[in-house]
């Protein structure tokens, strides 16, 4: 299997009512990229939260007890300890610059993954607020104009437990079963898969993430093409729920 990954270079900084499919369209176009079957379309998160409007003025936040009380453990400005823990079901872990929660959406991650970076001064952007339905939008629109079969996987950069380093990871997804159940398929040794489940929008968030980078890089759209998987994957009602680890099998939070 060959991937190719496809950045595109020419999306501009997106505003508050920007339809984000259009925009991917017009730069294909401008790039000379035609879409075919089984493409998928890596986007960035803050893309879908500055379209979206999902932005917060961080001056605008009143911290509350609670709030103050952890920005002294933790080091961090108030202000952005309250955005945290408005966005949140609940704190998992406080430690140095960082709070651990279970965002509203179900992932557990660093500071709700609120996001200062790639946004100007004083604002902030949250997780998308429904980054499936996001997905989902763009891959109809998509699949409408160029009748192809596409995947969407909204992605964010987060870090991982027990290991230092940030690395793309799927928020949201469209047209893509996001985990991939290998039980029952064999290995090298004809020996019976026990427990293999791969989660496939993760790895694929991760490889588009080397080329959206962390700093100016200015490449927000990721296109992968040669992943042979797609057909067996093709899902367009499922959406990030399957990567979700129930709190009842996660050992760390009993």
């Amino acid at each position: 299997m060959t991937l190719k990954l496809y950045g595109l270079k020419e999306i501009p900084l997106v505003q508050k009512g920007d339809n984000i499919a259009e925009i991917i369209e017009e730069d294909l176009e401008k790039e000379d990229i035609a879409l075919e079957d089984g493409d998928i379309l890596l986007i960035a998160e803050t893309l879908i939260s500055k379209a979206e409007g999902n932005i917060i003025k961080i001056d605008d936040i009143v911290p509350s007890d609670e709030a103050i009380e952890v920005a002294e453990k933790c080091k961090k400005d108030p202000k952005i300890v309250e955005i945290i823990l408005r966005q949140s079901n609940e704190v998992v872990a406080v430690g140095p610059n960082f709070i651990v929660t279970e965002t509203k959406h179900g992932f557990i991650c660093a500071n709700s993954g609120i996001d200062e970076s790639n946004v100007e001064d004083g604002l902030a952007t949250p997780i998308p607020e429904n980054p499936d339905q996001s997905a989902k939008e763009i891959r109809e629109y998509l699949e409408e104009r160029t009748n192809k079969k596409l995947a969407v996987i909204i992605t964010d950069t987060q870090g991982r437990a027990f290991r230092v380093g940030a690395i793309g990871t799927a928020i949201g997804c469209s047209g893509i079963n996001p985990l991939w159940v290998r039980i029952g398929e064999e290995d090298l040794f004809g020996r019976a898969l026990e427990t293999t489940e791969v989660a496939t929008a993760d790895e694929l968030a991760a490889a588009a993430s080397l080329l959206m980078g962390q700093a100016n890089e200015g490449i927000p759209v990721v296109l992968i093409r040669g992943f042979t998987a797609f057909d067996h994957l093709r899902d367009t009602e499922t959406g990030i729920k399957p990567l979700l680890r129930p709190k009842e099998f996660d050992v760390f939070r009993k």
